[in-house]
């Protein structure tokens, strides 16, 4: 899988790619559930590489950890998913 951060590169670098309706979905902890917004909606800074800006419906800006992101949409068609962490399969430690 491609990292998070290749693919927006990818986006905002790559016209022919680039030219499409993106959303980006995150979790977002306080609802509980993954919400998607258009990319235009987000800003991201230039020194800021491990989040992004988001304003709310109040008005203010809330930042948004990179690492929350779960899934990216083009065009409405789920093109990057990052793997649930709840469903991996994990490796046990035997008893001793």
């Amino acid at each position: 899988m491609q990292p998070l951060d290749q693919l927006l590169s990818r986006i905002k670098w790559d016209k022919a790619f680039g030219d499409g309706a993106f959303e980006i979905g995150y979790y977002d902890r306080v609802a509980a559930r993954i919400v998607r917004h258009p990319l235009t909606d987000l800003l991201f800074e230039p020194t800021g590489k491990d989040s992004f800006l988001l304003m709310d419906e109040e008005g203010v800006y809330q930042r948004i950890p990179l690492h929350r992101v779960r899934e990216v949409y083009r065009n409405g068609e789920l093109i990057w998913q990052r793997p649930d962490p709840a469903k991996r399969d994990r490796k046990t430690i035997p008893e001793k």
